[in-house]
């Protein structure tokens, strides 16, 4: 049975995988003081919680924090008796390897965003990641990752606007009725979605452009549902990329071992 562990900025995600199906996931927030015994007691009382009695014999993790990657570590080896699998370290081979400028460290995230959209939806992508920050995965015909584009997330630009401006409230983000706003609130919620609607359609109509290649875009991340209510700026939402990603890497290093 394998657990697979993507573990983000703002949350990290638990899921047991069954070699079919996701059987159970779970979230929790990043902390990168949470000790191997308070994952245990966690997730051991979530499993229990759902009558799920499983022993795990594999572990996957993918981490845009290190500081957490040492207690997950020990989490695997203390209570499992696994070496788990780390996305992005020298021993974990990927489908693909990645095509970007020499030295350059390509986020875990992004590696596994890519595998899990290429085995989906072969090759020739956009993936547009809504997370902390909101990110752009160009992936090539070959299912490599070649490049891509970083953004401040919608939920960090909201914060950030609340902070700096001390007359802004913090409000929710969702789809306005109008575009003109009659309120501060709704004048808010009316930038940052239709701000960044325009930001993802321009910014993948120029690397369209820049490729010279049709090219399918797909969104994942906790709020790409919200952005899906915009009419033809994606083509497919999948809402386990990330982890369905882990999976495809996890069978890769299996095959290949």
């Amino acid at each position: 049975m394998l657990l697979a562990i993507d573990c983000g900025n703002t949350n990290t995600v638990f899921s047991i995988w069954d070699g079919e199906s996701f059987i159970a996931t779970w979230r929790t927030s990043t902390e990168w003081q949470r000790t191997a015994d308070q994952y245990y007691v966690w997730l051991s009382t979530l499993m229990r919680f759902q009558d799920i009695d499983v022993v795990f014999d594999e572990v996957i993790i993918s981490s845009t924090v290190p500081r957490v990657v040492f207690n997950l570590r020990v989490f695997a080896d203390r209570y499992y008796g696994v070496r788990p699998l780390v996305v992005g370290k020298p021993e974990c081979l990927l489908p693909a390897a990645p095509r970007v400028d020499a030295g350059t460290q390509v986020g875990p995230d992004r590696l596994v965003n890519t595998a899990g959209a290429f085995d989906r939806h072969g090759g020739n992508l956009i993936v547009v990641d809504f997370g902390t920050a909101t990110t752009f995965d160009v992936v090539a015909e070959d299912g490599a990752y070649v490049g891509g584009v970083i953004s401040p997330g919608v939920n960090l630009s909201l914060e950030a606007l609340h902070n700096a401006a001390a007359a802004l409230p913090h409000v929710d983000i969702t789809k306005p009725q109008a575009v003109i706003g009659t309120n501060t609130v709704a004048c808010m919620q009316s930038g940052v979605f239709w701000g960044y609607i325009g930001l993802v359609r321009e910014i993948c109509a120029r690397i369209k452009a820049e490729r010279g290649l049709p090219m399918k875009v797909v969104s994942t991340g906790g709020l790409a549902p919200l952005f899906q209510q915009a009419e033809d700026l994606f083509d497919a939402f999948e809402d386990d990329l990330t982890m369905h990603g882990l999976t495809v890497i996890h069978r890769f290093n299996k095959e290949n071992a």
